[in-house]
């Protein structure tokens, strides 16, 4: 008997090929777990009724040419799920079901996968913990008293405790990275316009990037596969060449040139955090790859330039919550009464601080003081790694500067919660493809992963850097499903 949720992603399809299993008895095995997983608070919606009556069509009339053969799969409540509520985390957009799908979601029903459920984010993906959700913050499947990480803790969590075989997230500034690396998974941020944002509750358009979360690299690529297409709808989506990322996987890394920044070494970083860069370096060399020290020098700007852009963008973005068309909505005595009172009760306090944070720096006499120079910053922190690039393929670095905090440690000091993106954001702002990797544990046994960066577009490359990375590390995660006795 095929232990159903130990499986991987690849696994699961071999198996539902060769007619090992079906995808009735594989969507009931994930329902059976997410319904023994209340604890964890992952899902916000679920559709498991509909989910066992996809898998029985499918496997009436399989079809087992597609790439995701009858797989169920929950996916983040920031894509839009037609006639699925969409929450985004958010009390504003509690009641609001999508008469459409999101393009990224619709690329993955096209080959075969069926949706389980939409899981927690941080409220509008503004968070790193997954407390500012209205839903209640997600537990840590390493320990109840632990963040997920965010903004997508739901995803990470439903991953790491076994309640979906992948996921999809999305990355502003780190969303993706830092609760794989938290939650010991693996997560891609793909390069900016490399999956649609089409149906994507946005936060910072700019920025804003769905990507894929696994168990394992060779799960990751298979659903960038899916999920990366050009996309005539979304005005940010690129035309270019996609790789057959899954086929074209290898741990043949001999001669590649890989950076090391020094400004990756911040102060206050504790030691577990070098040993394990260290023990990252040693096994790429390992691997046949060659170590370069390189220099970013603009890096210790990207976070106070991301807290402005990121901001600016959402206070834009999120202008059209006002209980007018869809959502919640407050009565008030006239109009102006009406939005004041809709947005004050349905945004949280995190949504509203950057509201506040990004209409301030786009207000008259303060955008060329504020968003004008931090846009012009982003453009250094963007030439940094072309200058690198020069010189290496890729660059290796920690994903976050600690393992998972307490849940409640960081609430109340939000420039603290802040600093934990210190070694993502400067990816999202080049706009460049990013992978977590878990490397190790601490003393305490929580995950740690270290992050590969690339070139534009080159995310073959990250990708194989990674899978080399990970036959070495074999990193086993510590799962005990407390949530579950």
């Amino acid at each position: 008997m095929i232990d159903i949720i130990s499986q991987s992603l690849t696994q699961l399809i071999n198996n539902i090929k060769d007619k090992k299993v079906s995808s009735e008895e594989v969507t009931k095995s994930f329902i059976q777990r997410a319904e023994k997983s209340k604890k964890l608070n992952c899902y916000i919606a679920e559709d498991f009724e509909n989910a066992i009556n996809k898998a029985k069509k499918f496997d009436n009339k399989p079809n087992y040419d597609s790439k995701l053969p009858g797989i169920p799969i929950a996916v983040k409540d920031l894509f839009c799920t037609k006639n699925v509520k969409t929450t985004a985390g958010s009390k504003i957009l509690s009641n609001f079901v999508p008469t459409y799908e999101s393009t990224v979601t619709q690329n993955m029903w096209n080959e075969g996968a069926i949706l389980l459920g939409k899981l927690n984010c941080d409220e509008f993906a503004m968070g790193s913990s997954n407390e500012t959700s209205f839903f209640g913050n997600v537990q840590s499947p390493i320990d109840k008293n632990l963040v997920p990480g965010g903004s997508s803790g739901g995803s990470a969590s439903a991953v790491a405790g076994q309640l979906t075989p992948i996921t999809i997230g999305t990355d502003t500034g780190g969303s993706i990275r830092q609760p794989a690396s938290f939650t010991g998974i693996v997560g891609l941020k793909p390069t900016y316009g490399s999956c649609s944002r089409y149906g994507i509750v946005a936060f910072a358009s700019s920025l804003d990037q769905a990507g894929p979360m696994a168990q394992n690299v060779k799960d990751c690529a298979l659903l960038q596969e899916v999920i990366s297409t050009y996309d005539p709808k979304d005005s940010t989506s690129i035309d270019f060449k996609r790789s057959h990322y899954s086929k074209k996987l290898t741990n043949n890394i001999k001669g590649k040139k890989i950076g090391i920044p020094k400004e990756y070494r911040v102060d206050g970083m504790p030691k577990e955090i070098e040993d394990l860069w260290q023990k990252g370096i040693n096994h790429v060399k390992e691997c046949g790859a060659e170590t370069i020290d390189i220099s970013l020098p603009h890096t210790s700007y990207a976070l106070p330039a991301y807290y402005i852009v990121a901001p600016a963008e959402a206070s834009s973005n999120l202008a059209r919550y006002d209980g007018v068309k869809y959502g919640f909505r407050v009565k008030g005595e006239n109009l102006i009464d009406m939005y004041e009172k809709t947005r004050s009760e349905g945004f949280g306090a995190e949504v509203q601080r950057r509201i506040m944070i990004g209409t301030y720096v786009l207000s008259s006499g303060y955008y060329d003081a504020y968003y004008l120079k931090a846009q012009k910053v982003r453009k250094l922190i963007k030439n940094d790694f072309d200058e690198a690039y020069k010189k290496v393929d890729a660059i290796l670095t920690p994903s976050t500067p600690s393992s998972a905090f307490k849940i409640g440690e960081k609430t109340n000091d939000p420039v603290s919660m802040y600093l934990n993106d210190i070694f993502t954001v400067p990816v999202n702002l080049a706009g460049l493809p990013g992978i977590s990797i878990p490397a190790g544990h601490d003393s305490r046994g929580y995950p740690l992963g270290l992050q590969i960066i690339g070139k534009a577009f080159d995310e073959q490359n990250i990708l194989n850097i990674a899978f080399a990375m990970e036959e070495k590390i074999n990193f086993k995660n510590k799962i005990t499903d407390w949530w579950i006795k």
